[in-house]
């Protein structure tokens, strides 16, 4: 991807539709289809993490958001027939949704969105963002395709609208498709989110230098320390991915000293305490994520690492709060991502993980849905079937250890033990701490069959 300055032409006529629409920077700042380089609620994990859970989910605190939904909800009594108004208070509430990983926001954001087609419903672009970027959330990736290319059919010279089309193209598999959205997005509004979804487009090419000079960028062009602390999570992920621990620590660090709130920062600092070889300090930062924002991926990681501990109670007390935040989730529309599957399969009763996966990889055919669905298979004994699965998860090139670890059990179980010693040594190259129960399983076999490739 070639990142240009963008078009003084498109940028002037970007601020003009806008302007004429009356939203200034709101869209932008909502958050639901903006910052977020996957627009949906944070619950995967970055490489994997970006996508739905794993990302921090927003840029603004819950406070922050809960004092603009109160303070558009008192102009709205006022001016009822405001239909950009009532899109921009849904995607406000989607935004809180993910702030606060509380999924009962999507049902208010759904009812206001009605209201805003209904009092506008036709060239309502900001509508058919929210509606993205609900269905989004929910992970609904074909819905919210076919609302984001509305939107750009109304309003093709919005960047924000070119980020929610490349995020619902990246979760359905279509990866060329989603760079050029990137593209667009990038020529009309060179900035921090269109930045953070150049990186991801090279991170998921393995190409993290690049991904690491885009999201340099856009920390250089972050407005805000929100901005700010947003693009320290990446760029600590992104240094942990490449095996630098000790820059993903720095990172996180600065993150927080420009957002002490932010949650995602915790649990980045915690993945780069482990990857130190320090799990009590890593038990205290995820403890501090899932205090501010009970995030199911911040959950599940912390109950595995106390199962890695030996912590057996406290694992099992996270594990019990991931499976009442599943039924939350699903009770409000969210259909479950690759981290149920997962949980399922390692934790709980792998022919639930494969149903979920079945029904995950036809709606989502994204890499860590195949990841997920070819762990499920192998969980079941479908070893054939779930190397092939596991193969169309790493064919981009894109470095993710638990990924390759997965391929590698799949082949051992397949008698390959070549092949699974060369993808045993890959998924402990860049970090041997890679995940507090998988890796020391990868270490362990690893040995067995005489050591790295």
């Amino acid at each position: 991807m070639t990142l240009t300055t963008g078009r003084v032409l498109s940028r002037r006529r970007v601020l003009s539709a806008l302007t004429a629409a009356g939203l200034g920077v709101t869209l932008f700042t909502a958050g639901a289809v903006g910052l977020s380089p996957l627009g949906t609620d944070g619950a995967d994990r970055p490489a994997s993490a970006r996508a739905v859970s794993g990302l921090p989910a927003t840029a603004h605190t819950g406070k922050v958001l809960d004092e603009r939904i109160t303070a558009l909800q008192q102009r709205l009594r006022e001016l009822p027939g405001d239909a950009a108004g009532w899109a921009t208070l849904a995607l406000l509430y989607v935004q809180q949704a993910k702030a606060t990983a509380d999924p009962s926001y999507y049902p208010k954001a759904e009812e206001v969105l009605r209201r805003s087609l209904d009092t506008e419903p036709t060239g309502n672009f900001t509508a058919m963002a929210g509606q993205s970027a609900l269905a989004a959330a929910r992970h609904d990736f074909t819905a919210a395709l076919d609302w984001a290319q509305k939107a750009v059919a109304v309003n093709p010279y919005n960047a924000t609208l070119y980020g929610a089309l490349a995020d619902a193209l990246t979760q359905l598999g279509r990866y060329d498709e989603a760079s050029d959205a990137v593209q667009r997005m990038v020529d009309l509004q060179p900035g921090t989110p269109s930045l953070a979804r150049a990186s991801y487009v090279r991170e998921l090419r393995g190409d993290l230098a690049l991904a690491q000079e885009y999201m340099q960028r856009a920390l250089d062009m972050a407005p805000t320390a929100a901005d700010r602390a947003f693009t320290r999570y990446y760029l600590s992920h992104l240094a942990l991915t490449r095996g630098d621990a000790s820059g993903a620590l720095t990172h996180a660090e600065e993150g927080l000293r420009a957002d002490p709130g932010h949650s995602a920062l915790h649990q980045a600092k915690a993945k780069a305490e482990l990857a130190l070889g320090r799990p009590r300090e890593a038990v205290a930062s995820y403890r501090a994520a899932v205090a501010r924002v009970p995030q199911p991926e911040y959950v599940l990681e912390l109950g595995e690492l106390h199962q890695a501990l030996g912590d057996t109670a406290q694992a099992n007390e996270q594990f019990d709060l991931l499976r009442a935040e599943q039924r939350l989730f699903a009770a409000n529309g969210v259909a479950a991502d690759a981290d149920a599957v997962l949980f399922e399969a390692d934790h709980g009763d792998p022919a639930k993980a494969l149903a979920l996966a079945e029904e995950g990889i036809r709606v989502r055919p994204f890499l860590d849905m195949q990841d997920a669905y070819a762990w499920a298979l192998h969980a079941n004994g479908h070893d054939r079937e779930a190397l092939d699965w596991s193969r169309k998860a790493t064919a981009l090139g894109t470095r993710n250890p638990l990924h390759t670890y997965h391929q590698g059990v799949i082949l051992h179980a397949l008698g390959d033990q070549a092949g699974a010693r060369a993808q045993f040594t890959r998924a402990l190259d860049g970090n041997p701490a890679f995940h507090p129960l998988h890796a020391p399983a990868a270490t362990a076999a690893l040995t067995a069959l005489g050591g790295p490739a």
